[in-house]
């Protein structure tokens, strides 16, 4: 399938400001199989939608072998991890397979890597989790020089490389943030911050002057900030609530993300007190037009990009679409 051109290259926070805003928009894609993956993003495609997000759970297949597919699939529509965890893969894998999906879709892949958490690293795969930052920061080197250079020659505490990988592309490494730390350290060495769950006063407020401040202690442009953001294409609110819960309690448990919550002036109790509130905070709602306004407003307040992620409340397939349309309006 011939490939037109929607190529995104290396942006910093200054030059996202200027994009258009359908632009900055991006959907995350979830479904329970690849076929339906494929699918939801050939829509998203045909519905104007300019980006979409997937994330790499276990269990789940693999996100960006899944991104091969779909980019053989489309045509311009780009393609975003949100993220690949670290630690199972070494950073020349992770590099030989972004690098085989942009031969497939030129300039069309942002990758998004992180740390994941440590109950998941060590619990389930077995891995030692030690000093994540450090390792991160580590990776995120060895992984650059493999995609962008002819050559890598590192010689670390956590990598020890020297080789060389053909066709160098300049695809754009984004990471995972939560903590005012690992914002901080996105602006030192990514060309990306994704947040994922962080309300926005959060995001505006101790988020971004991390990423100011990272960026400027290595005398860099400020990069990006994609922040995730709930959507609910509802006006029900208890249906809302209802709808929201289960998804958002599932990372209160976590201790990253517990400590990023009471960092954000939202503490969960054991007992789940204080999820309500948070729900509020973190989601989106409204009928189309409250949607679209709200959006932009999140724009216009210092976000340079949303990472959309649906949350159906009566019918998933509609509610989708809407949202879709909302994005291909802005």
């Amino acid at each position: 399938m011939p490939q037109e051109k929607n190529v995104r290259s290396i942006l910093t926070s200054a030059d996202t400001a200027r994009l258009p805003i359908r632009e900055r928009a991006g959907l995350v894609i979830e479904a329970r199989d690849a076929a339906s993956a494929i699918s939801r993003i050939r829509e998203a495609e045909q519905a104007g939608v300019q980006q979409v997000w997937m994330t790499q759970s276990v269990g789940a297949f693999d996100t960006l072998t899944l991104f091969a597919a779909a980019a053989a699939q489309t045509t311009k529509i780009r393609l975003g991890t949100s993220i690949v965890p670290i630690y199972p893969r070494h950073p020349l894998v992770m590099a030989q397979q972004a690098m085989t999906v942009n031969t497939i879709a030129p300039g069309r892949l942002q990758l998004g890597v992180g740390t994941s958490h440590r109950h998941v690293m060590e619990s389930m795969y077995g891995l030692a989790m030690t000093a994540p930052l450090a390792y991160l920061r580590e990776y995120v080197e060895v992984l650059r020089q493999a995609i962008w250079g002819e050559r890598v020659d590192h010689q670390g505490r956590f990598f020890k490389v020297a080789t060389a990988l053909p066709r160098p592309a300049q695809i754009p490494i984004l990471v995972s943030a939560l903590g005012e730390k690992a914002f901080h350290l996105a602006g030192e060495i990514a060309d990306g911050a994704i947040s994922w769950m962080c309300p926005v006063p959060y995001l505006l407020d101790t988020a971004l002057p991390a990423l100011r401040a990272g960026a400027q202690a290595r005398h860099r442009p400020v990069p990006p900030l994609a922040a995730h953001v709930p959507v609910a294409m509802s006006t029900d609110e208890a249906a809302i609530e209802k709808a929201a819960i289960p998804r958002i309690s599932f990372y209160t448990k976590a201790p990253f993300y517990a400590h990023m919550f009471a960092a954000a002036g939202f503490p969960i109790a054991e007992d789940g007190s204080g999820i309500t509130e948070l729900v509020k905070a973190l989601v989106v709602s409204g009928d189309e037009a409250q949607v679209e306004k709200r959006l932009r407003e999140l724009l216009a307040s210092g976000l340079d990009e949303l990472v959309l992620l649906p949350v159906p409340v009566v019918d998933e397939a509609r509610e989708r679409m809407q949202l879709m349309q909302v994005m291909s309006s802005l």
